[in-house]
């Protein structure tokens, strides 16, 4: 029977196939301030920007291909049963291979509902772009299926069951920052083996922790060998 893998992948997992941070020094964060862009707030004074600004997104990502560390962790299937937690917005996972990913801020290639939150499509990437006017079959505007700042994350009780399930524990590329993501640490059961991949020192409550100070691509091939 094979192990269960569960992996919580961040913003600098997908740095390396050159989509901008938010946190890290120079992200987005530093030239668009989170209040303009990523609040229900944001939206309702100004939708168009908002919407922009993910539109701009959207086209990145639509040019941006998985790096090596994604393709290393599709393969993980293999050997593994694998469960990846991301709070990346982006898809590159999916492209990669890797067939059980929650996003647990919402995905930047759907759209949603203002009316109903449940309410989810699929963008075209042939029309990327939402615009004001854009509604949904029930004649509400469509707004990013992201998780806001202030908005509740869905996807958590999900991941927390998981990660409850997990033989292996691994975090890539984030600060552990994020809550509620960075709780998911708090549900992984005693004496199951957690690893680190970050080329930073990352601050947690776990001194047993397998820190491996390398990028993602780098970190996941030693990843591999370690846990083989």
């Amino acid at each position: 029977m094979k192990k269960r893998l569960v992996i919580l992948t961040g913003a600098r997992m997908s740095a390396e196939s050159g989509i901008a941070t938010f946190r890290d020094s120079g992200g987005l964060w530093d030239k668009y301030p989170v209040e303009q862009v990523a609040t229900p707030e944001a939206f309702r004074a100004n939708p168009e920007l908002v919407l922009e600004f993910y539109n701009v997104r959207r086209r990145e990502l639509l040019n941006t291909k998985p790096n090596a560390g994604h393709y290393s962790l599709a393969e993980l299937e293999k050997d593994f049963e694998v469960d990846i937690i991301t709070q990346n917005i982006d898809n590159l996972h999916e492209q990669a291979g890797s067939t059980r990913v929650i996003h647990l801020h919402g995905e930047l290639m759907k759209s949603r509902s203002t009316g109903n939150e449940l309410d989810v499509f699929d963008i075209d990437p042939e029309k990327p772009d939402l615009h004001i006017g854009d509604k949904c079959g029930k004649g509400f505007q469509l707004r990013p299926h992201i998780v806001w700042f202030g908005e509740m994350v869905p996807m958590m009780a999900e991941a927390e069951a998981i990660v409850r399930k997990a033989d292996i524990f691994v975090i890539i590329g984030t600060s552990m920052n994020v809550y509620p993501a960075a709780g998911l640490l708090h549900d992984v059961k005693a004496n199951v083996p957690v690893y680190l991949i970050d080329p930073k020192d990352v601050s947690t409550n776990r001194r047993d922790i397998h820190h491996i100070k390398k990028g993602a691509s780098e970190g996941v091939e030693e990843l591999k060998i370690l846990i083989k």
